[in-house]
C-alpha cells in the first residue's frame, strides 16, 4: 500500500475536530477511504511521531494496523504547516513538491511547507 499524504492530513484534520481530544478508537474512519487503509496510515503516522497510536495488528493481518489515541506536538506542527485560509498552501505543496517527485520524503515536504509559510508571511527564510 502506498503512503497517501492527503490521507495523512485528512486523518489529522478529523482528529483535530474531535471534542476534548476524544479518541476515535477502532471505529475511526475517513470518508472515501476503507478502514484498513486508514488504520495502516494511522500506523505509519505513529511511526513518524504524528500520532500516539495503539497497535491492533493480529497474526492474520497482512499489513500493520493501528488506531489513533491523540495527535502529538509534531502532528499539530505538520497540520498547522498545511493550513491557510484558502487551502492554497497544501495545494501548492501537492503541485510543487509531492506531484513532480512522484512522492517525497516527509522531512522534505515539511521543510518546504515551513519555508513557504514564512515566505507568505513576508519573512525571509
Amino acid at each position: 500500500m502506498k503512503r497517501d499524504l492527503d490521507l495523512v492530513r485528512e486523518i489529522l484534520l478529523t482528529l483535530e475536530a474531535q471534542e476534548d481530544g476524544e479518541s476515535m478508537g477502532g471505529g475511526f474512519t475517513v470518508p472515501g477511504h476503507n478502514i484498513r487503509e486508514v488504520q495502516y496510515h494511522v500506523h505509519l503516522m505513529g511511526q513518524a511521531g504524528l500520532l500516539t497510536v495503539v497497535d491492533i495488528q493480529t497474526l492474520g493481518d497482512q499489513i500493520p494496523l493501528a488506531v489513533p489515541l491523540s495527535i502529538t506536538w509534531a502532528g499539530y506542527d505538520f497540520l498547522g504547516a498545511t493550513k491557510d485560509k484558502d487551502g492554497s498552501l497544501w495545494q501548492a505543496a501537492k503541485d510543487k513538491v509531492i506531484g513532480p517527485a512522484g512522492g517525497v520524503a516527509f522531512s522534505v515536504l515539511l521543510e518546504w511547507l515551513k519555508t513557504e509559510a514564512l515566505r507568505r508571511l513576508g519573512i525571509d527564510p
